[in-house]
């Protein structure tokens, strides 16, 4: 059992609060273009909610904006995401705009802005006792793998960098974190894996 800090136990979510609710005061009018843009090139609704599982694998509703058209096959079927993903949708995907609705997860405190990734439901079955550490903590609008290779990189080692992160947690690390974020997307790197428009999804462990 790792030891909390006061920087974790107490700091960090203090710091989630004050810059999440001054960055979704600050960014209001960039939500409020990114929100009509969406409504006019891909509809509504605007914001793509989705179950996830947090801190101790507590179910809740993440926001995201829309990135991709519902166009269904004849049978009604959802066609493959590569076709629903316009070019406006990578557009957003690869600034992160897309990502901005999470703000108001982590003022909520489903969330932290730092912190393993929160993944699909359906994947906490699949994890190992290891892997499912990545859970002793709020998940993250980004965090250490997403710095490190975000979805360019395996499963495995995305797994392993959440556990680095979730033993470690510290103040200079979080700010580092922070920062090279900002440079990640800034030269959008690691935006999709060699094979899919996103990652491929997580079917275990061998």
């Amino acid at each position: 059992m790792i030891k909390a800090s006061f920087y974790r136990k107490y700091v960090k979510r203090c710091l989630d609060i004050l810059l999440s609710g001054l960055a979704l005061i600050i960014l209001s009018p960039i939500f409020l273009i990114v929100a009509i843009l969406v409504r006019t090139k891909l509809g509504s609704p605007v914001l793509f909610k989705q179950l996830r599982p947090g801190k101790n694998e507590y179910i809740f509703s993440m926001y995201k904006f829309r990135t991709m058209t519902d166009e269904k096959d004849s049978e009604g079927n959802l066609l493959p995401d590569e076709i629903r993903l316009t070019k406006f949708g990578k557009l957003l995907r690869s600034t992160s705009l897309d990502e901005l609705p999470e703000l108001w997860n982590i003022l909520k405190g489903d969330m932290s802005i730092i912190g393993p990734r929160p993944l699909l439901v359906e994947y906490l079955p699949l994890y190992n006792s290891k892997q499912k550490h990545r859970h002793d903590v709020r998940p993250g609008l980004t965090g250490l793998a997403q710095v490190n290779g975000r979805n360019a990189i395996s499963w495995e080692e995305k797994f392993n960098l959440d556990c680095k992160y979730v033993n470690n947690i510290n103040f200079k690390q979080d700010t580092e974190i922070f920062f090279l974020t900002f440079k990640k997307v800034f030269i959008k790197e690691g935006i999709n894996s060699e094979s899919n428009v996103t990652n491929k999804k997580f079917e275990g462990n061998e």
